[in-house]
């Protein structure tokens, strides 16, 4: 199978970690960029004009406002589009393919452990799925309005939880420990529970953790007097509402 990822940007270059060891060809339009891309990767062929298409299973990791200016020739074997809010049908009125996939991976590809979510043509599942697995778990969905809510999970859910590890930080260190072991201290813990909830229903995590009168029980008092849970669910409409304005 040869592959021809289109665009090496910030996701396209995190997916490229995990894709380096397939019979990949990549697109890039800026030199600067090239050239870091070739010290990385010395044995992948890396060229700045998009070649035939004809043969190669395309992934397409541009941005999604230069999807109206793109321009190929041939017909692809496949095309992956992990372009934001695109759906497939303005996909395949810019390149010609047997078959389509989109996908919403996150930036967690950079460690190869991307929560990626995808939907489209049956045929090309397996390979979707199995290429897009190099780079993490993958989950296949039943039509792009559920790839739509899935982008605030996969796409913008790392940038929240950021803001909750910031904020965890802020409080221990309004307390008294230090900055940089905060940072490390929930890093570990995000890793460990994270592991956790593969087979722990959060509900129960919670419970399991809340003793009456106890530390966390205080601490959830507060998150609720906050609303954390109902600005969470409030982010996730946003991110789709938003999702389904870019389409």
């Amino acid at each position: 199978m040869k592959i021809l990822l289109i665009g090496a940007g910030n996701m396209g270059g995190a997916m490229l970690k995990g894709l380096h060891s397939y019979d990949i060809t990549v697109v890039e339009a800026y030199q600067k960029r090239v050239d870091e891309l070739k010290e990385m990767y010395p044995d992948i062929k890396i060229v700045n004009t998009i070649p035939s298409i004809d043969g190669f299973l395309v992934i397409l990791a541009i941005k999604p406002g230069s999807l109206n200016t793109l321009h190929v020739e041939g017909c692809a074997d496949g095309v992956i589009s992990i372009l934001a809010g695109t759906k497939l049908e303005k996909i395949k009125a810019k390149i010609d393919a047997k078959q389509y996939v989109r996908a919403m991976p996150n930036m967690a590809a950079l460690v190869q452990k991307s929560a990626t979510s995808l939907c489209g043509d049956l045929g090309l599942k397996d390979d979707a799925m199995r290429i897009l697995s190099s780079i993490g778990k993958c989950f296949w969905l039943d039509s792009e309005n559920e790839l739509d809510i899935a982008t605030g999970l996969a796409g913008s859910a790392p940038a929240w939880i950021a803001l909750v590890a910031e904020a965890l930080s802020d409080g221990a260190v309004n307390l008294g420990l230090k900055r940089d072991i905060s940072y490390k201290y929930i890093a570990a813990l995000f890793e460990g529970v994270g592991i956790v909830l593969q087979d722990e229903h959060p509900a129960l995590l919670k419970d399991k953790v809340t003793s009456p009168n106890g530390t966390t029980i205080a601490g959830i008092a507060k998150l609720e007097e906050g609303r954390v849970r109902d600005s969470f669910i409030k982010a996730m409409k946003a991110s789709y509402d938003k999702t389904k304005a870019m389409n």
